[in-house]
């Protein structure tokens, strides 16, 4: 067996979530592996099941989900293909909208439902305590300390060792940490969408890791002249490269891009050895 430092994803480094959870920054990001519109099962199921045992076969060791992606259909692959899991895996998942049809999403922060959300995710991933649960976004119509004070309760209880927040603003992160650790940040982030740049940067400063969803910008946020050149230099594709100046732009940056596909997931997963010089990274930056 391949030892597991030795494997691509490891190439980026690891990061340790709440400070005693050791993960490779390179993750995976599930979502994909869903129907159209992230709503039912995948049109290819064994296809599907492939990618997810080829993810953990690259040195992944960070898979995210949520119980809204299907919903409930993708946690339930995750477990088809990789349980019982490998001990290195942390599998990342979260709660907190409720889905009515394809591209449909709709915030619930309520307690309740925040508790039948973890429980379900609980029995789907077949185990006894979630590593990384995180409040998918805020409620507009629940108080938003009330939303994470539910989840710091399910952590009292033993169903969730860490808790992180998505989709929030500074103002959020630091009303939620006067109640739990927060041990992570999830938010839409990559080369060309930086809106959370200054979410970036207050989670660099407190040594919080930082989980770009939407990392390569869904292969749109990827064609500026910057990156192609930088990509042509290093013989890479735009997408290894967005990928590569993620990783450079802190340690606490871990990027969980999504794919449906083999071929895909190995380009990624070569994204943690390319190296990129500060100047390529100020080009990158300035777009």
């Amino acid at each position: 067996m391949t030892p597991t430092h030795a494997l691509p994803a490891a190439a980026a480094g690891s990061f340790r979530l709440g400070g005693d959870l050791p993960v490779n920054r390179l993750g995976y990001g599930a979502m994909r592996l869903t129907g159209p519109g992230i709503w039912g099962p995948p049109a290819d199921h064994s296809g599907a099941i492939a990618v997810l045992k080829r993810v953990v076969a690259l040195g992944v060791t960070l898979i995210d989900t949520a119980d809204s992606y299907g919903p409930h259909v993708n946690e339930s692959l995750i477990a088809e293909a990789l349980h019982p899991y490998p001990a290195d895996l942390v599998i990342a998942t979260k709660g907190g909208y409720t889905r009515s049809g394809p591209n449909q999403w709709m915030p619930n922060g309520r307690p309740a439902n925040l508790r039948a959300a973890c429980d379900g995710s609980l029995t789907r991933l077949r185990r006894d305590r979630i590593d990384l649960y995180q409040l998918h976004t805020p409620d507009p119509t629940v108080p938003y300390e009330e939303s994470v004070g539910a989840v710091a309760e399910l952590q009292r209880e033993g169903k969730i060792r860490h808790i992180g927040l998505s989709n929030v603003s500074i103002d959020q992160i630091t009303r939620a940490r006067q109640l739990v650790t927060v041990v992570s940040v999830q938010n839409r982030y990559s080369p060309q969408d930086r809106k959370s740049d200054d979410v970036l940067a207050y989670c660099a400063r407190e040594g919080i890791a930082f989980l770009p969803w939407g990392p390569i910008g869904f292969g749109k946020g990827l064609q500026s002249a910057a990156i192609a050149r930088v990509a042509t230099s290093h013989g890479a594709t735009p997408i290894q490269i967005g990928l590569a100046w993620l990783l450079a732009r802190a340690p606490v940056v871990l990027p969980i891009p999504g794919t449906a596909s083999i071929a895909h997931e190995e380009e990624n997963v070569s994204s943690a050895a390319i190296t990129l010089s500060a100047d390529e990274i100020a080009a990158i930056a300035a777009g």
